[in-house]
């Protein structure tokens, strides 16, 4: 059973049940308002839960980027998992940091980005 916390336009926050066999609900209106379907993106953040349409845009898993800097550091594989966890947790705020860097600058086109100048 699901009871409303809080909500606003911006943040909607619901208390729900876990059954015995680890099994949630998506309360109805969040499941309509993200027009779920047959299936979610779900991502362990730190302490936090994240679940996501399966079709959202913005969700890129830099899994193979991360390790492969990690080895390229010279990271010792009995390290690897535990480095592996904090940089994906330092993901979130990194790409935040950098979209609100980008939406602060004006607007430039391929042709200016890419020029040799």
């Amino acid at each position: 059973m699901a009871t409303e916390i809080n909500s606003n336009m911006q943040h909607q926050f619901k208390r729900v049940a876990i059954s015995s066999k680890r099994q949630i609900s998506i309360p109805k209106e969040f499941y309509q308002d993200l027009s779920l379907q047959d299936e979610i993106i779900m991502e362990k953040v730190g302490d936090r839960l994240v679940i996501r349409p399966s079709d959202y845009d913005n969700y890129v898993d830099f899994t193979e980027e991360i390790l492969q800097d990690l080895i390229e550091e010279g990271c010792p594989k009995e390290q690897l998992v535990e480095k592996m966890k904090e940089r994906k947790a330092n993901m979130h705020p990194a790409l935040k940091h950098l979209i609100a860097d980008k939406e602060n600058e004006e607007m430039m086109l391929l042709d200016e980005l890419f020029s040799e100048e």
